[in-house]
């Protein structure tokens, strides 16, 4: 088999591993995924890949309902580094003024890939937030948003951002979206990565 699409199927069993261990609380295999200095980007979370593991253990024993689904995946290479894209959609189930709800969010994984030792693993995790929405479980009934609390989110996960915040959790307000200088940013530090840079956040 080519070397090339060698290491893009090993960075995309890497991004497969991530969803797979991290939704079925396999917290273990999930360590495995990042490397020693990995760094994880969400909504509601933004630090070192450890503590990202210890925060997602705590919340699933407590019955925080957070699944991830993949979709395809497009993958640049350079040497021993690499740029991981994946179409995915978030799903959080929990409750508004004691209604059921579940939030879906469609967007990508924008992963930083480096080879070390000869593993692949994830230096730096960010999503791109594109769309969302949010649907009652039960049929029947209405449930009410408070629109000034909602529109004060940003278009890409503002539904998700309305749940997470009625779940206590604090969100980060500039997250990159399909358009607009947050993604734009993040284009440039992935290719600023392929081409040497020492740090995965090169402009930070």
């Amino acid at each position: 088999m080519d070397a090339m699409l060698q290491d893009r199927l090993a960075v995309i069993e890497v991004v497969n591993n991530w969803a797979l261990w991290r939704d079925a609380g396999d917290w273990e295999r999930f360590a495995t995924v990042w490397h020693s200095d990995g760094w994880m980007s969400a909504t509601w979370f933004q630090g070192p890949a450890a503590d990202f593991i210890a925060v997602s253990r705590a919340g699933f024993e407590k019955g925080v309902s957070i699944l991830h689904f993949l979709g395809g995946s497009s993958v640049d290479l350079c040497g021993d580094r690499a740029i991981a894209q994946t179409k995915m959609t978030i799903s959080q189930r929990g409750q508004i003024d004691g209604r059921t709800v579940d939030v879906l969010c469609t967007g990508r994984f924008y992963d930083f890939f480096a080879r070390r030792d000869g593993r692949w693993g994830i230096v730096r995790r960010q999503p791109i937030y594109e769309k969302d929405r949010m649907d009652l479980i039960s049929p029947g009934g209405s449930l009410v948003l408070d629109q000034t609390e909602l529109m004060r989110f940003p278009e890409g996960y503002r539904h998700l951002a309305y749940l997470q915040t009625k779940l206590g959790f604090t969100m980060k307000m500039d997250m990159p979206q399909l358009k607009g200088p947050e993604v734009q940013r993040l284009y440039a530090q992935g290719r600023a990565w392929l081409a040497g840079a020492a740090s995965a956040f090169p402009d930070a």
